[in-house]
């Protein structure tokens, strides 16, 4: 967890109550409240650290987890295996090309230079344009797919590859697309969409993997979800209810005042200046919005 993941990564063990100190240059740090030790390694190596066992969780993106699975032979089951989409990170690997250029569709770079990071999705996603979308008809070569398209390895850098004149077109990650206006690209088709994830070792025992899930599920429903308290008359419960179903279902509690009740319910943060709205339309009044500290769901 290094790089563009690591500080929302840290966030999310802080919430967890994952407590530790990291010595300056030291990539791995003892847990003080629990018997387990962190590795910080680059979000490319750690699906290979995962999947033979050598560490029991990880956090890095979807999209390097596909490109470690593009490498595993046919024949062959991941040993990685995800849990979760912890909601953070999000971006996209895109075919890209010059802007000012001729190119508008993927397929039109069959047969030309492609630079990349991710040699194995990209040679998969080229292996699918050549066979019409079916890439699991073509027999892997050694090294790869058997194609026309030229893939070259580049490990940093990648959107400079056509101004160099070492590509036609490349296929890199698109976050706020920034650095690709910035290098004069465009996108013309997406590869894979991708999100940081937490993944564990199939080859795991460890009996700590649980129990670190789940805390890190909680923290993650916390930032997802608020908590929605309001009275409403109990002949408009069932269309409040609509509303505010909950995780599982509302809390409804009666009150003093007859005929009326109060309600509480776990809201997506993002829709509930919408949800709100809607309650006041069908008669329920004295809105809250809470947030949750933490949380253990079903």
């Amino acid at each position: 967890m290094k790089g563009r993941l690591q500080q929302a990564t840290l966030d999310l063990l802080s919430g967890a109550d994952i407590q530790f100190r990291r010595e300056t240059r030291l990539d791995i740090a003892l847990v003080k409240n629990l018997p387990i030790a962190l590795i910080f390694l680059p979000a490319a190596d750690i699906p290979t650290f995962v999947g033979e066992g050598r560490v029991d969780l990880g956090i890095t993106g979807r999209d390097v987890i596909a490109e470690h699975d593009s490498q595993v032979s046919s024949a062959e089951v991941s040993n990685v295996e995800e849990i979760m989409d912890l909601g953070f990170g999000g971006c996209k690997l895109q075919v890209q090309v010059p802007e000012k250029g001729n190119y508008i569709e993927a397929k039109q770079l069959i047969g030309k230079n492609v630079v990349t990071s991710f040699t194995g999705l990209t040679e998969a996603f080229f292996a699918g344009l050549e066979s019409n979308g079916n890439p699991s008809k073509l027999a892997r070569a050694t090294g790869g797919f058997d194609i026309q398209t030229k893939i070259k390895y580049v490990g940093g850098s990648v959107e400079a590859a056509c101004a160099l004149g070492v590509a036609d077109g490349i296929v890199d990650l698109v976050e706020s697309g920034e650095t690709m206006k910035a290098a004069g690209l465009k996108a013309i088709d997406t590869v894979v969409e991708s999100s940081s994830v937490l993944v564990k070792s199939r080859k795991t025992k460890h009996p700590l993997v649980d129990l670190i899930s789940s805390r890190i599920r909680g923290v993650i429903t916390a930032q997802r979800f608020v908590l929605c308290q309001y009275n409403i008359p109990r002949t408009e419960l069932s269309t409040a209810c609509k509303i505010t179903p909950g995780k599982r279902a509302p809390t409804v509690t009666a009150l003093e005042e007859v005929n009326w009740v109060a309600v509480s319910s776990m809201v997506e943060k993002k829709k509930i200046a919408t949800v709100m709205d809607e309650l006041t339309r069908v008669g329920a009044t004295d809105i809250l919005v809470l947030n949750i500290a933490n949380s253990r769901t079903g």
